[in-house]
């Protein structure tokens, strides 16, 4: 982050109020408004970002950088009416409004008050119906603060801002914040902080009455402007939208401003054009080939569908009627019945996400078909995208906006546009007839095989797949039958002496050995867990480097040209013959799935 000063990359003014304000850049006019402590430099990356397509204003307020104090006892009208007159000031009759954390509720507050002057608002780690735990220790550090300097108070902002110890790449933006949280005036900030500790449910009943598009962003790890938070917002507001960013904290602005800013780009961009008409939108990056897979991984399966509630409380329950909708726009649809206890949540909701469950599942899908007060203690899951769940371990998972709701019988079909993605190798949970099914070969049959069973497995690991070093080369994991970890000939036996967690699921080929008619080869298709790095003689290679390896078992080195091209093709056989000859069974064409069953998985 460069440190020239602002008059290098904005023009500095002050309105006759006494507000001060950086502008640069022209075209559609964005009024950025920062948080308690900052000023407008603050905004600096996004200032450098947009300038050659945005007329950026950024402004102090009240209490803050050039500009004036507060009253003793401010309201967020207060703020709201500042950024109003800065507005008449420029001639500027309406923009878009950016705001971070307590700049985010004046940037709501504005919108509330002057629709009129607002095209649309996005909302930086906002705050909203704050836990008790969580309120109680920010009112306790508003009513600690004295109106006078606090180098040590500055220092816990800034860990809780950052981390505790501070990332060594994030050094430059916490030294800038930390810079400007040294130079405000304290009774300005005292006063700020105060309201911004009492403020977060002054909109609570007024959101449904946001009559512009909102964006209410945050990050993955802002503990305190949580991820449920923006979701219960996004919720509440008629054009709201809630995008969650991993891995982000409070001050993501300027820890990550490329990506930051590009979803505020995007964004503006959106609400700045026509209302949208339900024409496909150009989603940056989307690969439709990866979402035509993805959608793949479910196999006539069972989905646990989860949203964030009206009062930032995660929801969810099982369901077996998924299915894909359209690639371009990326569409899917899941059913809930009129009756289900999670109905009205989910039909008034702004966003949702679907869990695929892998076959280790089959717990997390009792829980939420069930009615437990709390379905989502035993189960761990992180916020996606939209602030929905997502629940760890899942095949894949589908983060989406809600884009029709139709009632149909004595079900509503939730339509979802994927805002994003994500899937894996694991085996899916299938269900039929009632019950739970596992399209893998049994491996509890394979292991009352005779032991002499030469059982191998192809692991793969996000396009990587697990070999051993041997003095004649590479092999892949074998041992004398499936076996026990306590056997170590056997291949359970083996992948636990080497700290290897490997989950097999398909069946990918037999064959009887040429020389010992007695003996037979069979191979998985599975997954693992990438391990340490340790010299315990394991290798990971790329799919697209496996052809030039050294194999000295000419049947293996055949199978695992058949891997990588049907890898490539997505679409899988078993096969059966011998090391000569044999065929490749097909199970099934690589195909979208579609729906079999429109009913609550019971």
């Amino acid at each position: 982050m460069a440190d020239a000063p602002a008059s290098a990359w904005a023009r500095q003014d002050m309105a006759p109020d006494g507000t001060g304000f950086l502008r640069a850049g022209s075209g559609a006019p964005v009024l950025f408004i920062h948080g308690v402590g900052m000023n407008a430099a603050i905004w600096q990356p996004q200032i450098e970002r947009m300038a050659g397509n945005w007329d950026v204003i950024a402004m102090d307020m009240l209490g803050h950088g050039q500009s004036p104090l507060p009253p003793p006892s401010p309201e967020l009208a207060d703020y709201a009416d500042q950024a109003i007159r800065l507005l008449d000031h420029l001639g500027l009759v309406k923009v878009s409004v950016v705001g971070h954390s307590m700049g985010a509720l004046v940037a709501q507050e504005l919108a509330l008050r002057a629709p009129q002057r607002v095209r649309s608002i996005v909302s930086l780690n906002a705050v909203f119906r704050r836990p008790p735990e969580l309120a109680a220790a920010v009112r306790q550090r508003a009513a600690a603060l004295t109106g006078r300097g606090d180098a040590a108070g500055t220092a816990l902002t800034i860990a809780r801002w950052f981390g505790d110890p501070v990332p060594s790449e994030l050094k430059a933006a916490t030294d800038k914040a930390a810079s400007a949280l040294s130079a405000v005036d304290p009774e300005g900030y005292a006063r700020t902080y105060r309201l911004f500790a009492r403020a977060d449910n002054d909109h609570a009943e007024r959101l449904q009455t946001l009559a512009v598009p909102a964006l209410f962003m945050t990050g993955s790890q802002d503990r305190n402007s949580s991820p449920a938070m923006s979701a219960a917002m996004a919720r509440l507001a008629p054009r709201g939208r809630c995008t969650v960013l991993p891995g982000e904290r409070h001050m993501m602005a300027v820890a990550a401003p490329d990506l930051t800013t590009r979803h505020i780009v995007d964004f503006l961009g959106e609400s700045g054009t026509a209302e949208r008409d339900g024409a496909a939108e150009a989603i940056p990056g989307f690969d439709s080939g990866e979402f035509r897979r993805a959608l793949g991984c479910f196999l006539t399966g069972v989905t646990v569908v989860t949203t964030i509630g009206p009062e930032g409380e995660p929801r969810g329950f099982t369901a077996n009627s998924f299915t894909s909708v359209s690639l371009d726009p990326p569409l899917v649809l899941v059913c809930i019945a009129h009756r289900a206890l999670g109905h009205p949540v989910f039909t008034t909701s702004r966003s949702f996400a679907i869990n695929v469950l892998s076959e280790d599942q089959k717990t997390a899908s009792g829980i939420f078909a069930s009615k437990a007060a709390d379905k989502f203690a035993s189960v761990a899951w992180r916020p996606g995208r939209t602030g929905s769940p997502l629940l760890d371990g899942s095949v894949a998972s589908f983060d989406c906006d809600v884009e029709r709701l139709v009632d149909a019988g004595d079900h509503s079909i939730l339509i979802g546009r994927v805002r994003d993605f994500e899937h894996n190798s694991s085996q899916p949970l299938g269900y039929c007839r009632g019950a739970y099914i596992a399209p893998g070969l049994s491996q509890e049959a394979l292991a009352a095989t005779q032991p002499g069973t030469d059982v191998g497995a192809i692991l793969e690991n996000g396009g990587r797949v697990l070999f051993l070093e041997t003095a004649d080369g590479l092999e892949l994991p074998r041992g004398r039958g499936l076996g026990s970890v306590s056997d170590r000939k056997s291949l359970r036996g083996l992948l636990a002496a080497k700290a290897i967690e490997a989950q097999l699921g398909f069946l990918f080929a037999v064959w009887d050995d040429a020389v010992n008619s007695s003996l037979t080869h069979v191979y998985y298709r599975g997954t693992f867990d990438v391990p340490a790095a340790s010299d315990r003689g394991i290798r990971l290679v790329d799919l697209k480097a496996i052809e030039g390896l050294k194999i000295p078992d000419p049947a293996v080195r055949s199978m695992l040209a058949r891997y990588v091209r049907e890898c490539t093709q997505d679409a899988f056989g078993v096969y059966v013959g011998n090391e000569m000859e044999g065929e490749v069974r097909p199970l099934g064409k690589a195909s979208m799935p579609t729906a079999s069953d429109t009913g609550d998985h019971k």
